[in-house]
């Protein structure tokens, strides 16, 4: 039986909202987790910082927390979830974190469109993958949870670090845009401040625990609407801060601007997320959660099998576009 964490999963999706910003302040680049992987896998040294730093972050939350069974899915079905969410989120170019959060904040058409497309996919997937009557909806829990402080104070380390390569570096020339400067060494640590940031901010808000995104995605008695508490918190601060106080579109710690201009909406993309969809309808996860999740079975030991199939699979599929 779901119980509902409205309070946890609103502060979550505004907690998200922060790394959001920061890696497109100092890096200019959009905090996309399906991106980070494919790259990491490809030698890019910024996606490798933020992929390790989703995983040490797990690693946190799994000694916080402690073992958390896995979920109830065959082998079989999680790592065809994990290929179709790596051929989706490459076919794509995003996931939930690229296109849902950081697109829609920027108003982009493409992500827009990708958004409606997986979401909707997902939906229609969830309801034929999962037959068995789920039990109705517990009361909602308004409380931070057993952890939920915790998770709140650890996320003011990589804030606070985030913060510290903002200020203690000038502000890039008049004409950076034009003319961008080398990029910085420090880079890769903003990378890794927003990644670990932003992981923590994926387990206050839940999205990390694969049932509760099937509850989500099956509309019904059973219906959890936690995960719409994280839009509520994650996407108007976001397009805010996007819209309002992204400064001169040059990055603080050098090198090109990486905000995707693109409005063009083709097959591929639409393709991708549909694939995309139908591997997050499957197993309930996407990227940024499978990452925390692994780290968070490092530490325990348990889930390790499930969660490193998941991850190897994703992987795996974006070798294949």
């Amino acid at each position: 039986m779901s119980s509902p964490t409205p309070v946890q999963s609103f502060l979550g999706g505004v907690a998200l909202a922060l790394p959001v910003h920061s890696l497109l302040l100092l890096n200019g680049s959009v905090l996309g987790i399906s991106g980070f992987l494919h790259r990491a896998v490809r030698g890019d040294p910024e996606a490798f910082f933020s992929v390790a730093a989703f995983l040490a972050a797990g690693v946190v939350i799994g000694l916080v927390e402690g073992p958390v069974a896995p979920a109830a899915q065959s082998l079989q079905r999680i790592a065809l979830s994990g290929l179709l969410v790596g051929v989706g989120t490459k076919l794509g170019s995003g996931c939930t974190s690229g296109h849902m959060i950081c697109g829609l904040a920027r108003f982009s058409p493409r992500s827009l469109v990708a958004t409606a497309t997986f979401f909707s996919t997902a939906v229609l997937t969830a309801r034929f993958a999962y037959t068995d009557a789920a039990p109705p909806i517990a009361a909602a829990d308004w409380t931070l949870g057993a952890h939920g402080a915790t998770l709140l104070a650890l996320q003011a380390i990589p804030l606070a670090l985030s913060a510290c390569l903002y200020f203690l570096n000038p502000p890039p020339p008049a004409n950076a845009a034009a003319k961008p400067a080398p990029p910085s060494p420090l880079r890769r640590l903003a990378a890794a401040a927003a990644s670990a940031h932003f992981a923590l901010a994926l387990r206050l808000s839940n999205l990390t625990q694969p049932a509760r995104v099937a509850a989500f995605l099956r509309p019904g008695r059973a219906w959890d609407p936690s995960l719409a508490c994280l839009a509520l918190g994650a996407l108007p601060l976001a397009t805010a801060l996007y819209q309002r106080a992204r400064g001169p579109e040059a990055p603080r710690l050098g090198g090109k601007w990486g905000v995707p201009k693109g409005r063009v909406v083709d097959g591929r993309l639409v393709g991708g997320a549909v694939v995309f969809g139908v591997g997050w309808g499957l197993g309930g996860i996407c990227p940024g959660p499978g990452l925390v999740n692994l780290g968070a079975s490092l530490a325990t030991g348990v889930g390790i099998v499930e969660m490193g199939t998941w991850v190897g699979a994703v992987v795996l599929g974006g070798l294949f576009v």
